[in-house]
């Protein structure tokens, strides 16, 4: 592990679109600055992700000064959408969790429900020191998550795809393979480990931020969505259910939570605590 580093740095600044991969960014306790603030709901209040909505894959998401977004997307002029004053909120659903967040204004409701041909909403968590608490079995008290799937981070490993991609090579749809490292949305992603090694991690230093890992991630249907074209496929799900199951979990990746604040940049030194 003496040459581990962070090779990528992943922010969505809103959930499901594609992101940025900046050179450096701040963590904050709910993980990493504009990561994940945004989010689009439907009209019964349920988020929309690229589980429902693979074109997701296909719009992207700037992160403006002040936390506002710039949207994009094929065929749709580019708008930008302010950070919302906390005047018009709503409450959502994500995973089981009710969460309160701030409606974003007419101009973006228009845009995103004209590019998925839906009626759905931009919100914005204003708060995420208080609104979305981390599971209670694997958080400690005060732990906080903005809108990512259950944890503030997602940290990949290259050693670890490159294993995945040859077990796919080996498998029933190899013409799938190899898969880029997209297809799994992390937030940092790490070179120069042993495949699989963070299976054995608890505590990690990327720089000068630590991190608690808290647990596998386990995987869904985005997975198998191609993010240049949106459309699915079967892997890597049929290869992680042969090889990569644990329990209920079809896994890759490990979710974190800052222990301190702090910046990381690519090429920081990455430390194996425990």
């Amino acid at each position: 592990m003496g040459n581990a580093e962070l090779h990528s740095i992943h922010i969505h600044p809103v959930k499901a679109f594609r992101g940025q991969s900046p050179r450096e960014a701040v963590v904050e306790p709910w993980g990493l600055a504009g990561d994940r603030r945004w989010v689009l709901v439907d009209t019964g209040g349920k988020v929309v992700t690229q589980r429902q909505e693979p074109r997701l894959a296909l719009a992207t998401a700037e992160l403006l000064p002040g936390g506002g977004v710039r949207l994009s997307a094929p065929g749709h002029e580019p708008v930008s959408v302010p950070v919302p004053e906390p005047t018009v909120t709503t409450t959502l659903e994500i995973f089981g969790d009710k969460v309160e967040a701030v409606v974003a204004d007419d101009t973006a409701h228009a845009w995103c429900s004209t590019y998925l041909g839906a009626d759905v909403r931009l919100v914005h968590m204003d708060d995420p020191a208080t609104r979305r608490p981390v599971d209670p079995d694997f958080a400690r008290p005060g732990e906080t998550v903005s809108f990512a799937d259950g944890y503030p981070l997602l940290v990949t490993t290259l050693t670890s795809l490159d294993s995945l991609n040859g077990l796919i090579a080996q498998g029933d749809h190899p013409d799938e393979g190899p898969l880029p490292m997209n297809r799994f949305r992390p937030n940092v992603v790490i070179a120069g480990t042993a495949a699989w090694a963070e299976d054995d991690w608890s505590r990690i230093a990327i720089g000068e931020v630590t991190f608690r890992v808290t647990k596998m991630c386990g995987r869904c249907v985005v997975t198998t969505t191609d993010q240049g074209t949106a459309r699915r496929g079967k892997e890597p799900l049929r290869t992680l259910g042969r090889h990569r199951r644990f329990g209920s979990d079809l896994a890759f990746g490990q979710n974190l939570v800052p222990e301190s604040p702090g910046t990381v940049r690519v090429g920081d030194r990455v430390r194996i605590l425990e």
